[in-house]
């Protein structure tokens, strides 16, 4: 890998590590509101599909050894075996299919937000499924509390991550 990439890498596990802390509890959810997708979403745009993971799993790692980089400024390996652990993993799967979309197609934003809300959907599924794991709850009973109110947000973070990323990548090819 050259030294560009392993800096560009870096610098979106920075900016992921500064949004994902940021967040709104949702009194009827165990699982908060928070701006990490958002991050996710860009690091589609300027990241290639791998690299977008290893962001992804270098800030999940920092999270897990102790530094305060989850929803809440909140840390440790526990946070994956809680309600939440499922979303954390669904991460993976998130910057993945977005990040492909966005290469497969360059010159479509209605597909690259449809890739993005693939992989939104993706993460909704392990999470809430990991949720009703977790509490002990059927997956169906879950859905309003761990998928159903985030996906208005999230739809909106789609749409400007969509506008802000092809901008990102614009001043980057030049």
């Amino acid at each position: 890998m050259r030294t560009k990439e392993l800096a560009t890498i870096s610098l979106m596990t920075a900016i992921i590590c500064i949004l994902a802390p940021i967040s709104i509890p949702i009194p009827f959810s165990p699982v908060a509101l928070t701006l990490c997708t958002f991050a996710l979403y860009l690091s589609a745009y300027v990241l290639k599909p791998k690299q977008a993971i290893a962001a992804t799993a270098l800030y999940l790692f920092i999270g897990s050894i102790g530094i305060p980089v989850f929803s809440g400024y909140t840390a440790g390996f526990a946070k994956f075996a809680g309600p939440g652990g499922g979303y954390l993993v669904g991460y993976l799967f998130l910057v993945a299919i977005s990040a492909y979309f966005v290469r497969k197609f360059p010159d479509s934003p209605t597909l690259q937000m449809m890739g993005a809300l693939l992989g939104t959907l993706a993460t909704y599924s392990i999470g809430t499924f990991w949720l009703s794991k977790v509490t002990n709850a059927s997956f169906l009973s879950t859905l309003p509390m761990g998928a159903f109110v985030f996906i208005p947000l999230d739809i909106v973070k789609i749409f400007l991550s969509c506008i802000l990323g092809r901008k990102i990548q614009y001043y980057l090819k030049s």
